[in-house]
């Protein structure tokens, strides 16, 4: 009975540690498959206001707060908006001091902690921007979607879509710029956001499935009266852009693509996001392999990637070596490997759908030279 009780007990254990594996690498791949909508994604670094003076803050030294450009500040209770750094005010050894643009709502204090994000406006675009909108109800696969209507003067409309971890408010960085250009804009809040129904599973797919929103969008476009779509997104809403020309049945409305960071590696992406959660590097096997088996999903690469013939249409891809979540070495194979249709704007000291942030004006004009022809 001995040797007997001596294997149950080994099997036991096995099936403990398995089962604890397989619960670990679920754990980390939800740092990708469950990335709540306006939450930080992980590796976020968390700053502290060390003070407030008339047009200036000051905070916490690192890389993230040296960062060039013009960022969000956010927590809980507050929004600003910060621009470059200021290198002529007086401050501390380990701390920085930028231009502090304005404070949406709440109040910045010294203690503080704050992130740095993307999104600059907070509210919709009447409230953050001024500007005159439709809220609308698009028909999808699951369910209503609802959306923002910009009106403009072109046949050609712009449909936007956000990134992994974020939210319709995003795409507003851009809307004047898009709004001087004549375009019409329709910004999509797709399966998973506040306001629009979930996936089945509860889980993001890295745009495999919720590119059927943004299909859903240019059939609302084209009962609007648009003739031909543009569509415009960030991160994962960059990869349901790409999903959408090769597989709607609207693909002939499409006549480009602009891709702000875009994931097309899905796997470099569970890792990145679940070493940011520290995930011992052992585990992040176990991550992907869970991520594989709850999303359906084969391989490393999406297929859009895989075979660059299925992509017909111009394409701009804005995208930096400074990305930590979506490596932009599958954007550098795209433009090499279709260099008739892809244009790539690279852009240095940028974190994850932050290409903007980073050089708005040299941002601007990549895109602007992009959609002239387009429209």
């Amino acid at each position: 009975m001995r040797p007997a009780r001596a294997t149950a007990a080994a099997v036991t254990t096995v099936i403990g540690v398995g089962t604890a594996a397989v619960a670990a690498g679920r754990y980390a791949s939800d740092a990708a498959l469950k990335a709540p909508p306006g939450r930080p994604l992980p590796g976020d670094p968390r700053l502290t206001v060390h003070g407030t003076a008339a047009g200036h803050i000051t905070l916490t030294r690192c890389l993230a707060s040296l960062r060039p450009g013009v960022y969000g500040l956010e927590s809980d209770s507050v929004h600003a908006v910060v621009g470059p750094v200021i290198d002529d005010v007086p401050h501390s050894a380990d701390t920085v001091v930028r231009r502090l643009e304005r404070v949406s709502h709440g109040a910045l204090a010294p203690g503080s902690r704050v992130r740095l994000t993307p999104r600059l406006h907070h509210g919709d675009p009447a409230s953050a921007l001024g500007i005159e909108y439709d809220r609308v109800e698009i028909p999808g696969e699951l369910g209503t979607l609802p959306g923002w209507f910009v009106p403009g003067s072109r046949e050609t409309w712009v449909i936007t879509a956000h990134g992994i971890g974020s939210t319709p408010e995003h795409p507003m960085n851009l809307m004047e710029f898009l709004i001087e250009q004549q375009l019409p804009i329709l910004n999509l809040a797709y399966r998973g956001d506040p306001g629009a129904p979930h996936s089945r599973d509860g889980l993001g797919h890295f745009g495999d499935s919720e590119w059927r929103d943004l299909d859903a969008a240019i059939r609302f476009a084209v009962r609007g009266g648009a003739e031909n779509v543009v569509l415009y997104g960030w991160s994962v809403g960059a990869t349901m852009a790409l999903h959408t020309a090769a597989r709607s049945g609207q693909r002939d409305r499409v006549r480009g693509l602009v891709l702000d960071s875009p994931v097309l590696d899905w796997e470099a992406t569970v890792r990145a996001l679940a070493t940011a959660r520290r995930t011992p590097g052992a585990l992040l096997p176990l991550a992907v392999r869970a991520a594989r088996g709850r999303t359906g999903l084969r391989g490393g690469r999406l297929p859009v990637v895989a075979d660059p013939e299925r992509l017909h249409v111009p394409t701009l891809i804005l995208h930096g070596p400074d990305d930590a979540v979506a490596p932009w070495y599958p954007s550098r194979e795209l433009a090499a490997r279709r260099p008739e249709l892809v244009t790539l704007h690279t852009v240095s000291d940028a974190p994850h759908a932050a290409m903007w942030n980073a050089d708005p004006t040299s941002y601007e004009e990549a895109l602007r030279r992009f959609l002239t022809p387009l429209m």
